[in-house]
Parts: structure tokens; C-alpha cells; sequence
């Protein structure tokens, strides 16, 4: 495969800020919500800062999108260093847990309307061609990464947030039974990222929630 440098930096032009801003908001999203039912963890350590280099995991927010972007992969993911949150000082420990994990696909589902938005107007608001192309690509891969960030969070797996909300939700006999899988968590998704089966689920539900997105806001 041929590299092309000024594909490259175009790419990271039009991706790192919708890519930084998906990651950095996601985390602080749970931070701010156990903040607010209880859990200051995050706020003492600094962790509901906007700037992002409070944020920055050198793998996977550096290294995985950076390669992701040589390989030219049809879109980029990364993640954040997890924001701390202590969930015995929640006041409500089974629907506060819900409320933190969800929040931070919350956040990527409102940052991929703004994007939605923004990708609406570009044309009409940017008169010169080549800038207006540039703001109209980013705003489509801040659309892709934050759908891509909610549905892979979303995944009922310990310990992504769809795990944990699926362990809130649950009886406390199963809730425990969904705590003793999440040691294995992470191995479990990359088996299913090996074998297909994470693309397989993903790429239609993100292609859905992009055309939905898309006929409500252009």
C-alpha cells in the first residue's frame, strides 16, 4: 500500500478534532454525572477538565487512530484514559451507576447531532469551496466517530457502559453474575473484533443511526 502524505494529513486535519472532542466529552460526561449524584472522584483529581491532554491514553488515543488513519481504515476509533468513579459514594448505587454509564453515550449521541447540524449548514455558511469541503468532512467523521463511540459503548459487555446499565438493571443475583464476567471483558471484545462478529453487529446500527440522524437534521 502506497502512503500518501498529503492524504494523511488531510485525514488528520479533518479527524483529530471531532476524534479528540468525542473522547475527551465522553469521559467527562461520567465524571460530571457521578459529580452530581455523589461521587467527586473525578473533580478531585482534575478529570472533569475540557482539555484534553487530561484525558490522553498514548495507545488509544494516539497510536490506534494514528494507525487506523495509515491504513486508511473506512473510519477511526480510540479511547480515553476512564475517568474514576467511585460507585459506593453514589447516593443510589444501582440507578445512579445507570445514570453515570449512560451519560457518556449520551454525550457522543448529542455531539453526533451538533456534527449533524453543523454538516447541514457548512455549505450555505462557508463561501469558499475548499474550506467549506474541509469543515463538511470533518463534520461527517465527527458524525461516525461519536456513532461508532455509542454503539460500541453501548454493548451489553462489562465493563463498556452497556454492561454496566444492563447490571443496574438486572436482578441482584444476575447483577453479580454480569460483575464476575467483567475481569474478562475486554478479552471477550477483542474475540468478537477478531472473529467479525463487533463489525458485523456494529456497522449496521451506526449506518441506521447515520441515515436516521441524517433525515431528521438535513
Amino acid at each position: 500500500m502506497d502512503f500518501d502524505l498529503n492524504t494523511f494529513m488531510y485525514g488528520l486535519a479533518t479527524w483529530a478534532i471531532p476524534v479528540l472532542f468525542a473522547i475527551t466529552l465522553h469521559e467527562v460526561a461520567h465524571g460530571w454525572v457521578a459529580n452530581k449524584l455523589g461521587d467527586s472522584t473525578a473533580k478531585m483529581l482534575g478529570r472533569l477538565s475540557l482539555n484534553p491532554i487530561k484525558h490522553v491514553d498514548p495507545i488509544g488515543t494516539v497510536a490506534v487512530p494514528a494507525v487506523l488513519l495509515l491504513i486508511n481504515a473506512p473510519f477511526l476509533f480510540g479511547w480515553a484514559k476512564p475517568v474514576p468513579v467511585n460507585f459506593r459514594n453514589l447516593k443510589n448505587y444501582r440507578k445512579d451507576m445507570i445514570l453515570v454509564a449512560a451519560a457518556g453515550p449520551g454525550a457522543n449521541l448529542i455531539m453526533a447531532i451538533l456534527w449533524m447540524l453543523a454538516l447541514s449548514f457548512s455549505a450555505s455558511w462557508i463561501g469558499d469551496e475548499n474550506i467549506a469541503r474541509g469543515f463538511m468532512d470533518m463534520s461527517r467523521n465527527g458524525v461516525v466517530i461519536n456513532l461508532v463511540l455509542l454503539v460500541f459503548n453501548l454493548l451489553p459487555i462489562p465493563p463498556l457502559d452497556g454492561g454496566r446499565v444492563l447490571s443496574g438493571v438486572l436482578p441482584p443475583s444476575l447483577s453479580r453474575v454480569m460483575d464476575q464476567v467483567e475481569p474478562y471483558g475486554m478479552i471477550i471484545v477483542v474475540a468478537l473484533l477478531y472473529f467479525g462478529v463487533l463489525s458485523a453487529v456494529m456497522s449496521p446500527l451506526v449506518a441506521s443511526l447515520a441515515a436516521l440522524l441524517g433525515h431528521i437534521f438535513l
